[in-house]
């Protein structure tokens, strides 16, 4: 698992109460080749809590003085559906400015702002991975369906963001690794109202697979966008 990364390498998943990051988390912590996997969300001490900007600085430089660097982050956060009860928007005409805004908060400014917090702990001099969860709906060459305005115009953001990061750490370290994710369709509280039992495999699966493409990615697909069984999706 992960074998690309140094022996003893330090991890961090950010959103380790949700399904897919509790299984990631997981995974890693029994990793005999990984020294520390720490699991953060809103009710971890120290904390993440994307409507409190102020905690993913203060949290990162606590890991920092545990740590020192990471080698492994992990952003497995996101909303599909807003606090309200909404489903997903299958036209404009049920768009409102509160599900836009809270789509956007979630699932791009809060990995974004996660990113600004920790990229300065990853190694300038040494293989490290960045991954996000994204989905395959943010895809814009793949969109041929329409409809969940909120969350493909969010994901698709999170991917720019993404590239965009890839781009910056790439340039302090040629060694780096920083993707998007596509996890299928998880058997999940996220996804669970609205898959209809169409799955693609279970939350510990998908943290299998997912850990699985990121051990076989190098440092040329830095900034891509691949999907649970390590294919690319066009943006």
């Amino acid at each position: 698992m992960l074998e690309k990364l140094p022996d003893g390498y330090n991890a961090v998943v950010i959103g380790s109460t949700g399904e897919i990051g509790a299984a990631v988390l997981e995974r890693l912590q029994s990793d005999e080749h990984c020294a520390n996997a720490i699991g953060l969300s809103r009710r971890s001490d120290p904390s993440v809590d994307y409507s409190a900007p102020a905690s993913l600085q203060d949290t990162a430089a606590r890991i920092k003085a545990k740590l020192g660097e990471i080698h492994f982050l992990f952003i497995a956060t996101g909303i599909l559906a807003s606090s309200d009860g909404a489903s997903p928007e299958k036209a404009f005409s049920q768009l409102t400015p509160e599900s836009l805004s809270e789509e956007y908060a979630i699932n791009a400014a809060g990995p974004a702002l996660t990113l600004a917090a920790f990229m300065p702990l990853l190694p300038r001099n040494a293989p490290c991975t960045v991954a996000s969860l994204s989905a395959r709906v943010g895809s814009i060459g793949d969109n041929g369906l329409g409809g969940w305005i909120s969350y493909r115009a969010s994901k698709a953001a999170l991917n720019q963001i993404m590239h965009t990061a890839a781009i910056e750490l790439g340039r302090k370290n040629d060694q780096a690794v920083c993707v998007s994710l596509h996890p299928g369709t998880i058997e999940s509280d996220l996804s669970r109202p609205f898959a209809r039992d169409r799955f693609t495999h279970t939350a510990d699966e998908c943290a299998a697979n997912l850990l699985g493409v990121l051990s076989n990615l190098t440092p040329a697909q830095n900034g891509g966008f691949f999907d649970y069984s390590g294919e690319e999706i066009v943006w």
